[in-house]
């Protein structure tokens, strides 16, 4: 469940268009960390977020990476659509992903242990070993993108 990527307002019974990102260094993918306060733990999503009316999925997300990660992508490269239905407070999000995978222009960030943030109150973008998300050491969500992973290698 996406829950920082879906707007509040919107009517529960529509689907949303979400675009997401994945960058790797080595072992490691970009990750931005969140707490969950019910479950008290952590939670990480990748960087990303809704697909704006008019909108390409690829220019979306690299909107989206602008604004979360005050960054520039290249080679974007469309990894295929992933579909998430979920309850979250007694409704039903659904949700069609555009998932992808991109370098960053500036290379630097691949040697920083969190990437700037965009806009206040973003997340903390950080480094995770992706082995952690397979042996659920650390919760990615949404829950079925760790199979994911492998394709972006």
């Amino acid at each position: 469940m996406i829950t920082n990527l879906v707007q509040k307002s919107m009517d529960t019974r529509q689907i949303q268009a979400i675009v997401l990102c994945i960058f790797r260094r080595k072992e490691s993918i970009l990750v931005l960390e969140n707490y969950d306060n019910e479950h008290e733990e952590y939670v990480y999503q990748l960087p990303g977020g809704s697909v704006g009316f008019g909108e390409y999925s690829w220019e979306s997300v690299r909107r989206q990476v602008r604004s979360e990660l005050g960054e520039e992508i290249e080679n974007l490269t469309f990894l295929g659509p992933e579909e998430n239905v979920t309850a979250e407070n007694g409704k039903t999000l659904h949700e069609i992903i555009f998932m992808f995978k991109g370098d960053f222009v500036n290379k630097e960030n691949y040697r920083k242990s969190e990437i700037g943030r965009g806009h206040p109150g973003a997340s903390r973008a950080v480094w995770k070993p992706v082995s952690e998300f397979q042996r659920k050491k650390l919760r990615l969500q949404p829950e079925g993108l760790t199979d994911l992973l492998s394709m972006a290698e």
